[in-house]
């Protein structure tokens, strides 16, 4: 029996897309949905319009290219906007094809979190992506490290991020966080 890849990329149990250049090639049925945008308008779009802000897409891009760059790979948790605005967490992988030039061309899967992992509080996007490391378990040296700011700076976020969930313990906070309370 011969594989039809075409059917698999279009019946993927997530959202699955191609990218040249941080735009959208190609993308399936489940993408479309969860983003709530016909693929019509999502074919040839760069990949700023899922994001909350023009500045966390390109503060990410330039994060994760070294990492493309090494890795040939890269996956996280974070933040993104539906067509109708609604944010929600969002497990995002990808595989560059080039590691040489990471944005060149792209294999991306997204997977729709929002059921396990509500988004409740009004967050900034430095406190979203403060958050979205917090989640991960990292120190805040490690997410300094990983954001390329100082770790003061990121507990100054982290009490933001407590005083909003009204947690009391970071342990507190990352549990409201994962039950969006």
């Amino acid at each position: 029996m011969e594989i039809d890849y075409r059917l698999a990329f279009e019946l993927a149990p997530v959202g699955l897309c191609l990218s040249r250049d941080r735009r959208i090639v190609d993308c399936n049925a489940l993408m479309c949905e969860m983003f709530g945008v016909p693929r019509e308008a999502l074919v040839g779009e760069s990949f700023q319009v899922l994001y909350p802000s023009a500045d966390e897409y390109e503060r990410l891009g330039a994060r994760i290219a070294p990492i493309l760059n090494t890795r040939g790979r890269y996956a996280d948790d974070r933040i993104m906007k539906r067509a109708d605005g609604d944010l929600f967490w969002c497990h995002v992988s990808g595989r560059a094809i080039n590691r040489a030039s990471p944005h060149e061309a792209g294999i991306w899967s997204f997977e729709d979190l929002s059921a396990r992992r509500p988004v409740k509080a009004e967050l900034t996007p430095r406190e979203r992506e403060v958050a979205a490391r917090l989640l991960d378990g990292l120190t805040s040296k490690e997410i300094g490290k990983a954001l390329a700011i100082s770790h003061r700076t990121v507990e100054i976020y982290r009490a933001r991020l407590m005083r909003k969930y009204q947690a009391n313990t970071t342990a507190d906070l990352v549990h409201k966080l994962m039950a969006g309370v």
